[in-house]
């Protein structure tokens, strides 16, 4: 198929089907399997469009859209704004073989990074955006030993789960992908710009939206099925019961991904929709290793066995400390039940945690309780 840059027709003709309004993707497919190319299906009569999607799809066919001019110089000027821009489409020869192989694969992708990461392995890291500290520790270290096993690590840039999963990656100076739900010129939300920014560095942004497509709820639970689709395994890391992320992991499930999920708290409304897809059969983790090990593909990685409630690391000199940590488990516990755990007063506990949150061990949440953290 002809590079969209050294052919506008090609251009003008893929940009003209993908923006029909009134025909879905799975009637666009059918039309290029029977036509071959979008340029060759506008050169043939529309009769011949109503026998593959009947009188009222070829009725939209014949109508070009309204923003068509407009979205087509769009689209080239920035193409060739930076040669690290492209498009992926339907049957080129990098189009990635998992998403090709799913129920609703997409027909034309907007790249902006380094399209050498279509060809890499790929994992899934999804949770919430309302994340705790914990659950952004683990998914920052488990991206990282992702990435360093050699996985491109794909999330959706939205904010906590997703961006940990992100900068996980990047600070192994691996690859991550990250699927939009708005266009490449609409990047969402706002305070990612930066990190989007460093993924066209050393990662690869992508959407099927066209360029200024603005945030639409309705699209990120649709691009979801992308992120499922690229990978050969989901891990789910914070999730409540209604949530984006049970998406996305139902979507793997069913394009037969692996669908992973590490547990936490009973008392967190954030572990509910993990231990739910536990209950349903995703694999419990408390490992980058277990992840790992499932997968078809075998790594170089040494099997990290570190449970998500190991040890934590020694402060030296510091026995209070230490006693403080023990009372603490990864569950969020409060002022009071801690005092009562191990008769600290009030003014020695509030100064023995804030050591202990200057150096990354305790977090604040919300409500005033307290909580453990592991570090990576």
């Amino acid at each position: 198929m002809p590079s969209p840059l050294r052919d506008p027709g090609e251009l003008s003709a893929w940009l003209r089907l993908v923006e029909t309004p009134g025909l879905g993707r799975s009637s666009l497919r059918r039309l290029l399997t029977a036509f071959g190319e979008p340029r060759t299906l506008f050169e043939r009569p529309p009769a011949e469009w109503a026998r593959v999607v009947g009188p009222q799809g070829a009725q939209a066919l014949g109508r070009p859209p309204e923003q068509l001019e407009m979205l087509l110089e769009r689209t080239r000027q920035w193409l060739k704004e930076d040669r690290r821009r492209s498009l992926l489409l339907l049957g080129d020869p990098d189009y990635p073989q998992a998403l090709l192989e799913t129920a609703d694969p997409p027909l034309l992708m907007y790249l902006w990074g380094q399209r050498e990461l279509l060809r890499r392995p790929m994992l899934a890291i999804v949770g919430s955006r309302n994340a705790t500290p914990q659950g952004l520790d683990h998914a920052l270290t488990f991206a990282r030993s992702f990435s360093e096993s050699g996985y491109c690590v794909v999330s959706g840039l939205a904010l906590g789960i997703d961006a940990a999963a992100h900068e996980g990656a990047l600070s192994a100076a691996g690859g991550t992908l990250a699927v939009l739900g708005t266009g490449l010129n609409e990047l969402y939300p706002r305070r990612n710009a930066g990190l989007a920014m460093r993924i066209v560095e050393h990662g690869l942004l992508m959407s099927e939206y066209a360029l200024d497509t603005p945030a639409l709820a309705p699209h990120f639970p649709v691009r979801n099925r992308i992120i499922a689709g690229l990978s050969e395994g989901c891990l789910v890391v914070e999730a409540a019961l209604q949530s984006g992320s049970l998406i996305t992991a139902r979507l793997a499930g069913e394009a037969g991904r692996e669908v992973f999920a590490i547990p936490g708290s009973i008392h967190s409304p954030l572990s509910r929709g993990c231990h739910a897809l536990i209950r349903q059969g995703a694999k419990l983790v408390e490992s980058a290793g277990d992840v790992i090990e499932e997968l078809p593909r075998h790594s170089s990685m040494p099997r990290d066995d570190t449970p998500a409630d190991a040890a934590l690391p020694e402060l030296a000199g510091a026995g209070e400390h230490q006693r403080l940590l023990a009372a603490m488990s990864l569950e969020p516990v409060s002022l009071d039940a801690l005092q009562a755990r191990g008769g600290w007063p009030t003014e020695q506990l509030q100064a023995l945690l804030l050591d202990l949150e200057l150096d990354g061990l305790v977090a604040r949440l919300p409500g005033g309780l307290l909580q453990r953290r592991m570090r990576g």
